[in-house]
């Protein structure tokens, strides 16, 4: 390979430890709390808090794993590389095929939700182009450079925390308790409230994906990766108690923008519209870094020839995987015109839970002289996720399958052709 090429290809270190957290916050506290939380409200009733704390112990695990494979070998495109070198070639393919579809469709539903967060000031606007426009302007900003993104992400994710700390401590002093009192932590329902927060937990890993570009990576990116899910699971849980005794789960569970509903109840214009423009902000920071993640997975397998090689050369000006970002950021706009939130949502999740077992299955077959965990830690991570995948709804299973299909079929056409 000559110096050229490798200017084309091998991307650069340029992230601290307080931007790798900020990518992983970013990644998680959006879609859950500000989008999903009705969904989940209305399986498990005022239980939501058992749902959320059911999914961050699920993605505890599978983090802790994640973070052993990162300081064993910090490497851009995460679980795809991991379970391509250590279960098998055709395992990673699967990983990073599911990893790039989930969270394409996920990017497409979060810019939704950012659609209906700005259609409760703008009512008048039309939810399915505004969430095209917001994914062509995160697809232009991160074709511009990672540092440019980081900094966006950096502020956006103080703001949208500032603006959640707002909302726990103005919507606290409104609580009614009458809104728990049918507390049923045990009914089958807090099991698929779990099902549906998972989706929110997922973004944890988001930084590991980028691993090449952050500086003294075997150390900054496990640490980041557990820092962003204790950080987050703190909010969800305080979010979730107050919006339950605002609104009931009932009110929760009928709302597209279910945390403005909720601060509704003070009574409080001011209070709406902050809220409001929390909803913006965090919907913002995920689309950003689920643009980011997915154009660097595409970008790793690419540079495997997984996929098209064109696809890992990056921009003489900018350093960036040109062609990943742009072809992902146009397929998650054109999704934004078309899709159905809440079916997008359990498709995600049916991904997530696949890439993240496999993520489990490579930690467990890892042979190092000394673990950062116990060898149980995959063991756990992987049985939780399998158990968990039982709440998938039919058709989520019927269309993660048929894209798992769809990615075995691509992956056999390109060995046949290739040979």
């Amino acid at each position: 390979m000559d110096a050229s090429s490798v200017q084309q290809t091998e991307l650069k270190p340029s992230l601290g430890l307080f931007d790798a957290t900020a990518i992983s916050i970013g990644a998680i506290i959006g879609a859950g709390i500000f989008i999903v939380t009705g969904i989940a409200a209305g399986l498990a009733g005022s239980a939501l808090v058992v749902s959320m704390l059911i999914a961050a112990v699920i993605a505890l695990l599978t983090a802790l794993s994640i973070a052993e494979l990162t300081a064993w070998q910090p490497l851009e495109g995460s679980i795809y590389e991991y379970a391509y070198r250590l279960i098998s070639p055709f395992a990673g393919f699967l990983a990073g095929w599911i990893w790039v579809l989930s969270n394409t469709f996920a990017g497409a539903a979060v810019s939704l939700g950012f659609a209906y967060y700005l259609a409760a000031l703008a009512p008048v606007l039309p939810t399915n182009l505004i969430a095209a426009i917001v994914c062509l302007g995160f697809t232009t900003l991160n074709f511009i450079g990672i540092r440019q993104s980081a900094f966006t992400n950096n502020i956006l994710v103080a703001a949208k925390l500032l603006i959640l700390v707002f909302f726990i401590v103005t919507g606290f002093c409104f609580i009614r308790v009458e809104n728990f009192s049918r507390f049923e932590p045990f009914k089958a329902g807090v099991l698929y409230g779990a099902f549906y927060i998972f989706f929110a937990y997922g973004g944890f890993a988001r930084v590991a994906v980028v691993a090449e570009e952050v500086r003294n990576a075997r150390k900054n990116v496990p640490r980041a990766i557990l820092l962003s899910l204790v950080i987050s699971t703190l909010v969800y849980i305080l979010v979730g108690t107050v919006a339950v005794g605002l609104a009931g789960a009932s009110g929760l569970s009928s709302s597209k923008s279910p945390l403005t509903d909720a601060i509704s109840v003070t009574g409080s214009t001011a209070a709406v519209y902050i809220v409001s423009a929390g909803g913006l902000v965090a919907t913002a920071s995920v689309l950003l870094t689920s643009i980011l993640g997915v154009s660097r997975m595409v970008y790793a397998m690419a540079r495997r020839r997984d996929l098209p090689q064109a696809m890992s050369k990056l921009h003489a000006r900018f350093g960036t995987p040109y062609y990943s970002i742009w072809i992902i950021g146009v397929l998650m706009t054109v999704l934004a015109l078309f899709i159905d939130l809440s079916r997008i949502i359990a498709i995600s999740t049916f991904a997530l839970l696949f890439y993240y077992a496999l993520a489990n299955m490579s930690a467990l077959r890892l042979r190092i002289e000394k673990r950062l965990y116990p060898s149980v830690i995959p063991v756990l991570g992987l049985a939780t996720c399998l158990i968990l995948m039982v709440f998938i709804p039919l058709e989520a299973w019927i269309m993660g399958s048929a894209g798992l299909a769809a990615g075995v079929a691509f992956h056999w056409m390109k060995r046949r052709f290739s040979t």
